[in-house]
This record gives C-alpha cells, structure tokens and sequence, in this order.
C-alpha cells in the first residue's frame, strides 16, 4: 500500500476531523476539483480550505448515508459472502500527501487482492444513473482512493430508494488517476500559495469577490480590456435569457395557483404542490421612522455594498 496513516478516526472529535479535512483533498472533493459536482464549485471548496467558508454541515441525504452505511455494508455481504473490514484511519499518499482517503472499508478480491470498498445511498429518482455503471462524482471518488491506496480495484455498493440494492465492481483506471493527480495538484498549489483558482459562476466566486474588493473609490475609472466587451454580450444574452425563464416558471406557477383555487394542497403523480396560507409579524420600519424617529436611528443597521449594473452610453 502506497498510503501513510495520518490519524484514527475512531470518536474522532468533529472539530478535529474538519481540521484534518482542510489538510488535503479527499474523495468526495475530487468531483469538486474537477469541475463536476452538483454540489460546490472550486471557488467554494478553495475557500473552505484557505478558512475563508466553514464547511457545510451534512445535509439530510449525507446524514442518512452515514447512518446507513453499515446496513448496506452488512447487505453487501450477504450478497456476496465478500466480508468488509473497517479502516478507522485517515490515510494519505506518500508521494502525494494532500491525497487524503477515509475509506468506508476494504475487502478482498481473488485477482486484484486488497481493494476500496465504499458505500452508497440513493434517491429513487437517480436510479438510471446506476444502470450501466456508476455516478461520475462516484467513479472520481473512487478512482482517487484507489490512486492514495495503490489498490487495484474497488467495490462500490448502493441501496436505491430504500428498496433497491446494487454493487458494482471497478478496475483501478490509470488513465484517470493520472488526471486526477495532474488536477488535484494543481488545485492545491492554489490552495498553499493562497491565489484564488479560476473565478466561476458560483455563489463562493461573489463571496470571494464581495470580501477582495469591499469598497470603490469615489468618482474612480478604469478601461477595461476589449475581452470585457464579450463578458457584457454574455451578461446581457443572459439577462434576456433569465427574464424569459423568469417568465416561464412565473406562468407555470400562476396557472398551478388557478387550479388550486382556494385548496392548500395540489397532488398530481408523485408531485404534491402546496398553496398554504402563512401569517408572518414584520416591523413597520417606514412607519417607525416617520412616529419615532429617535428610536428607528437607535436601532437602525447602516450596511454598505457594492451595487453592480450594466449600461449603455449611446
């Protein structure tokens, strides 16, 4: 094995976890590098890393994952008669080491010997993306153990919807790997020396921009490179783009509320659409202002930002 035990993760306090996950680049963030996930941009993960975003909490569908995860391991089993063994460690690749891996478990494989093994849930809707192989973030995953690990193989095991099991098996690729290593080393020369990756469209990118550039210079003006003039085209082609979405979903909406009516819920197949009535108390501040003004000034938040808009001049 080409890996390095960073540390145990048995009753490993989660505050000391979050720090050894800043450390490297584990399997679930090799998706995030590469430019796939659903879930985060680079710009997002580059920042968690340099402490500049605390790290998501789990959300549901990872709490009931983790919950899960020995039940399927378990299934896996009975299935199989493969036994899992735990890895209660947090490893690292020795000539990589911000590779990190925290494997769900390994087993034995009659040709490739040691191998990954790495538990799953899923939605029934993302059913389809389990037939012929496996979720891409899911092959980056493991394609990147089996790159710290120096394994051959790995098993891969999933309980869909809660009532259907799949396990698969996947040959170390390393084509892939290769790419992996050229990726993620790149990302984290970004990461050590502090520069931001390539800025994207992704919340974390505004953050980022919002907290670099806090405030402009009074009556300050640059000229900006010919390259701007595409951004503006694509800015604009966007705005049209958006305004006829916007549009879109607006009429799909209105057209739901009609068939509602007066009901609070609507339920058509699967899809269940609510209308309900909520009651909320907000404060008068226009009011306040205007009958106590001492009072609004005294608990009156002042914020400052940045407001950004495109026009023409001609």
């Amino acid at each position: 094995m080409s890996a390095i035990i960073v540390t145990s993760t048995e009753n490993i306090p989660y505050e000391d976890w979050l720090e050894y996950r800043k450390s490297g680049i584990g399997g679930s963030d090799a998706s995030v590098v590469c430019g796939i996930s659903r879930y985060k941009s680079p710009m997002e993960l580059w920042m968690e890393k340099t402490n500049q975003l605390p790290y998501q909490e789990a959300g549901e569908a990872a709490y009931w994952g983790i919950q899960l995860e020995s039940l399927v391991k378990s299934e896996f089993t009975k299935r199989t008669n493969i036994k899992v063994k735990p890895v209660n460690q947090l490893l690292k690749n020795e000539e990589y080491p911000f590779m990190l891996a925290n494997l769900d478990g390994v087993c034995e494989h009659h040709d490739y010997g040691t191998c990954v093994f790495e538990a799953k849930t899923a939605s029934a809707y993302k059913s389809g993306e389990w037939d012929d192989s496996i979720p891409d973030e899911y092959m980056l995953q493991i394609q990147h153990y089996m790159a710290v690990t120096g394994y051959k193989g790995a098993y891969i095991a999933v309980l869909i919807g809660g009532n259907s099991f799949r396990w698969k098996f996947i040959e170390r690729d390393e084509e892939l790997i290769a790419m992996l290593i050229q990726l993620e080393s790149d990302f984290w020369k970004h990461v050590e020396s502090t520069v931001p990756p390539t800025l994207d469209g992704s919340e974390a990118s505004a953050k980022f921009l919002a907290k670099k550039f806090p405030d402009s210079i009074k009556k300050s003006q640059i000229i900006l490179p010919n390259t701007a003039a595409d951004l503006i085209n694509q800015y604009n082609e966007a705005c049209e783009k958006l305004k006829t979405i916007t549009e879109q979903k607006q009429e799909a909406e209105n057209l739901l509320k009609e068939m509602i009516g007066e009901n609070e819920t609507g339920t058509v197949g699967n899809w269940v659409i609510d209308w309900k009535s909520i009651s909320q108390e907000r404060l008068d501040s226009k009011t306040l202002k205007a009958e106590h003004p001492v009072l609004y000034k005294k608990y009156a938040n002042k914020t400052s930002y940045r407001r950004f808009s495109v026009k023409s001049v001609s």
